[in-house]
């Protein structure tokens, strides 16, 4: 006879020494609402392990030695839902501000997760901005996301949003054993560059300004002191007059920076 397969509980205590683990390894504060969402996908570390609980899987975490496990947990943990023009109205803002800037400009995906974003930002600078001289920093926490960025392939589903004709002059359609999948072209992935940063670190001192700053659907996961620290750190590297965007769920109304609102989500630097 065949025994009921049970699966493990995260009780209270596991909940919140992976919030623990969480905040002190990416400065994200888990909620108690994202509970079940965290033992569902930890689950797969746990049967990996072939371990009967969450604590047992802890006790893993916590040996020195385990640094990798502990950043794949962070990357288990960080949703990564993202899609080509998220947001569209923001891209169409960004498309018009671009048609009227001269000189060089550098452009920077915060949170790129694996590349929607930034490629989204290099198809706009191409297809708006009348100079050659610009490029796209793409950045984030996840080491597993931003080698998907650098392979610039996407299911054919992602192309749902893409402005008229836009698949066919910036990406390339697979076929064989690709077909169903897209890839970036070269041209725009050379103009894009992938770094791993952590927000909630100082930022790196070879970074420099900014004319266009996408920290959007980030702010959602800190506490509000954490989230103005991870603001005014970005604005510092946001050049006078340059563009600031987060998402249209989030809100830094109050935050002790020098920006004025210009339009839902849009911000210039003052």
């Amino acid at each position: 006879m065949s025994r009921e397969l049970r699966l493990p509980t995260l009780d209270d205590s596991d909940f919140r020494q992976l919030q623990k683990l969480m905040a002190n390894a990416s400065g994200i504060i888990l909620a108690p609402t994202k509970r079940p969402m965290m033992a569902e996908r930890l689950l797969v570390r746990l049967q990996h392990y072939r371990f009967d609980s969450y604590a047992d899987y802890l006790s893993l975490l916590d040996q020195p030695r385990n640094v990798e496990e502990r950043r794949r947990l962070v990357e288990l943990l960080i949703s990564n839902e993202t899609y080509f023009f998220r947001e569209h109205p923001h891209f169409d803002y960004l498309g018009s501000w671009l048609a009227g800037q001269q000189g060089p400009l550098k452009l920077w995906s915060a949170a790129c997760s694996s590349g929607e974003e930034p490629y989204s930002l290099a198809m706009v600078a191409k297809e708006h901005l009348h100079n050659s001289d610009w490029s796209v920093l793409a950045s984030d926490l996840s080491q597993s996301m931003l080698e998907k960025a650098a392979a610039a392939i996407y299911d054919m589903a992602q192309a749902k949003y893409f402005p008229r004709d836009w698949l066919h002059r910036h990406c390339l359609g697979g076929t064989g054993d690709m077909g169903g999948h897209f890839r970036v072209q070269g041209a725009l992935r050379e103009r894009v560059r992938l770094r791993e940063i952590n927000l909630v670190r100082p930022l790196p001192d070879d970074l420099g300004l900014f004319d266009v700053i996408f920290l959007r659907n980030v702010l959602i996961y800190f506490n509000n002191d954490e989230k103005q620290r991870i603001v005014q750190r970005l604005v510092k590297r946001l050049r006078p007059g340059g563009l600031l965007f987060i998402g249209h769920a989030e809100n830094i109304h109050g935050f002790d920076v020098p920006l004025r609102l210009l339009d839902p989500a849009v911000y210039e630097r003052l």
